[in-house]
C-alpha cells in the first residue's frame, strides 16, 4: 500500500497525540494496550503512526479516551448553508385557534 506524505504525517501526528494522552493519564503502554485489547507492539505502531493498524483499534482507543464522537465526524456530510438558509426562510405553520373554549 502506498501512503502519501500528507497521510503519513497526519498519522504520525495522531499517534503522537495518542501517546501524549496516554502519558497525561499516567498509563503505561502495557496497561493502555490491555484496555484497548491490543498487544504492546500494536499500541507502539499506533503511537508511531503506522498506517497498517486497524481502524477498530483506533475506535476503541477513542472510546476509552472519551473521544468516540470524534470518529463520527470523519465522513460527516458538509453543512449545506443554502439549504439551511432556505429552511430558515420557510414560514412556520400556525395552529388554528379554537373558538368556544373547547
Amino acid at each position: 500500500m502506498i501512503v502519501s506524505g500528507t497521510v503519513a504525517d497526519s498519522l504520525k501526528a495522531l499517534g503522537a497525540r495518542l501517546r501524549e494522552e496516554r502519558l497525561r493519564r499516567n498509563e503505561s503502554q502495557k496497561v493502555f494496550a490491555s484496555r484497548i485489547g491490543v498487544s504492546v507492539p500494536t499500541l507502539f505502531k499506533m503511537e508511531s503512526g503506522d498506517h497498517r493498524v486497524q481502524l477498530g483499534h483506533w475506535a476503541v482507543a477513542l472510546d476509552i479516551l472519551g473521544l468516540a464522537e470524534d470518529l463520527d465526524r470523519l465522513l460527516m456530510p458538509k453543512e449545506n448553508l443554502f439549504a439551511k438558509y432556505e429552511q430558515m426562510q420557510k414560514p412556520k405553520r400556525q395552529r388554528a385557534s379554537r373558538k368556544g373554549g373547547k
